[in-house]
Order: structure tokens, then sequence, then C-alpha cells
């Protein structure tokens, strides 16, 4: 089989998901060692430390003139600025949200995300669902709705973060730039405003951490940020986007998980409902997947007698 065939393609998009997800997952247990660090200060090491390691990995496979070449190239650089703006708003607002308390709205908006990916889909990429699919997307549905009305509030900041990175993977998914150097030049736009806020801002504390363990965990922000981001830009440009969608509720399980077998948050029956539908929505949505594989694998040929 070839490593380009479209079997070997989503073996790999289907593992570099999983890996951006499993990662985005287990961020509570390191954002929570920083929540004493102001929001914007958080957000502008994440981009300063991003950059230096994409920086240097670009370095060691040399593809600075690619890098060159998407500055060059309006239409790519135009929706690369966009994607940078939609993913720093999305990581300020996480952020904003962890600090302030509101994990579970926070936790909301990455379960309403895959909705939001699925539709994306549909209306920009012509993606058709099943009809075992679209029971899947209707069981996630009935979940989402299920933990939002439990919150007696229109969930703002669910409904911010999951629009910004549904939005961020679909440019990603159409702009035709490798995801290194996407991410190298992500980055690189948002890093002057990034430094220039971190040296001139007032924080009530150095800008480069309180203390020696801060400094290395903000400047640990980098690769935890960056590496997901590249699994993530891998698996969109190799799966159907509203596949995408279905795995990316790994990420919101796994912090509902953390919370409450680390954190000790209650685990109500609205929680246990919404829980239930979302992988009941998963495992029917894997199922029609395999399901419609095996239907299109051609018939073994005939065995003719001797």
């Amino acid at each position: 089989m070839s490593s380009d065939s479209p079997t070997a393609s989503r073996t790999s998009g289907l593992a570099h998901a999983f890996a951006a997800y499993l990662a985005w997952g287990a961020f509570p247990l390191y954002w929570k060692q920083l929540t004493h660090v102001p929001a914007v200060m958080l957000v502008a090491h994440r981009v300063i430390w991003s950059a230096l390691f994409v920086s240097v990995l670009l370095t060691f496979q040399r593809r600075w003139p690619e890098f060159l070449g998407v500055l060059r190239n309006r239409r790519a650089l135009a929706a690369l600025l966009l994607t940078t703006t939609l993913i720093s708003v999305n990581w300020g607002l996480y952020i904003r949200a962890v600090n302030s308390g509101q994990v579970m709205e926070g936790s909301l908006g990455y379960y309403i995300n895959p909705l939001v990916n699925v539709l994306l889909g549909r209306l920009f990429l012509g993606e058709r669902l099943r009809w075992l699919q679209l029971g899947a997307v209707g069981l996630a549905t009935l979940g989402v709705l299920n933990l939002a009305l439990g919150m007696g509030q229109v969930p703002w900041i669910a409904l911010t973060l999951a629009g910004t990175f549904s939005l961020y993977g679909l440019v990603r998914k159409l702009a035709p730039v490798e995801s290194l150097t996407g991410l190298a030049v992500e980055t690189g736009l948002a890093a002057p405003v990034a430094l220039g806020l971190l040296l001139f801002g007032s924080w009530g504390q150095p800008p480069m951490g309180a203390t020696p363990r801060d400094t290395l965990l903000l400047m640990g922000s980098g690769v935890a940020t960056a590496l997901p981001l590249l699994w993530f830009a891998q698996g969109a440009r190799r799966l159907r986007y509203s596949t995408l969608g279905i795995i990316q509720y790994l990420s919101p399980s796994c912090q509902l998980a953390l919370a409450v077998l680390v954190y000790g948050e209650a685990f109500t029956s609205r929680h246990a409902i919404t829980f239930a539908c979302i992988w009941s929505a998963v495992l029917l949505y894997t199922f029609d997947g395999q399901w419609g594989r095996a239907r299109a694998l051609p018939a073994p040929p005939a065995r003719q007698g001797t």
C-alpha cells in the first residue's frame, strides 16, 4: 500500500486527530498550574514560545523558503491572518473561562464544536450525511442541549469557543498551506503583538513569571500549544470535516473525566445523560463508517470447482 493511498491517508488523519484531541483533553492538567497568571499574559506566552518552537522545526527541516513563499501568496496570507485572529480569540477566551471559574461552560463549547463542524462541512464542503450519521449528530445535539439547558442561561462563552475553533479548522482545511508552515505564519503574525503585550503590559508580576517553575511552564506552553495544532491540521486535511467533528468529542469528554476524577467536581444526572448521548453518537457514527467501508469493498471472486 502506498503512503499516499486513500486508506493510508485516512489512517494517518485518524492518528493525528486522536493525538490532537487527547492532548487538548489533558490541557486542564497543564493550565491549572498557571491559573494565577493573567489570561492575556498566558496567551502572549503561548504565541511567542509556539513561534520559537515552530521556527526551530522549520530550520531543521530546511523549510524557510516555503514559509517565505506563503508570505508572498496574498490568498494564503489572508487566510492565515483570519485563522490567527480566530485562534487567538479562542485561546484567550478559554483561558479566561478557566481563570474565572467557568470551566463547565468552556467544556460545553468543545461539546458544541463538533456539531458546528458538521454544519460547516455540509454548507461549505458539500459533505452529505447518511441516515445513521444524521442519527449520531441528532443524539449528540440532544446531549449538548440537555447540558446547556441545565446552565439556565445563554452560554455565550461556549458558543464563541465553538464558533471560532470550527471556523479556524474550516479555513485551515481550505487554505493551500501545509500544517507546519501555516502554524509558523500564524504564530509569526501574532508574535509582535504578543511580545508588545508582554513587555509593556501591567500584569502585577514579571513578564517571565514570578517563580522558576512558572517560567518553565510558560516556556513549555509553546510546545504544549504547537504540537496539538500541528496534529489537528494534519488530521483536518486528511479527514471529512464531519468525521473530525465526531472525533472531537474525545477532548471535552477527557476534560469532564478530569473534572470529576481529579478535581472532584460533581457529576450530576444531567452530565450522565449528556455523556451517554454523546458517546452513543460516537459509537453510531463509527459503526456507520465501518459498515459503509465494508459495503464498498469488492466481493471476493467466486472459487471455481476443480
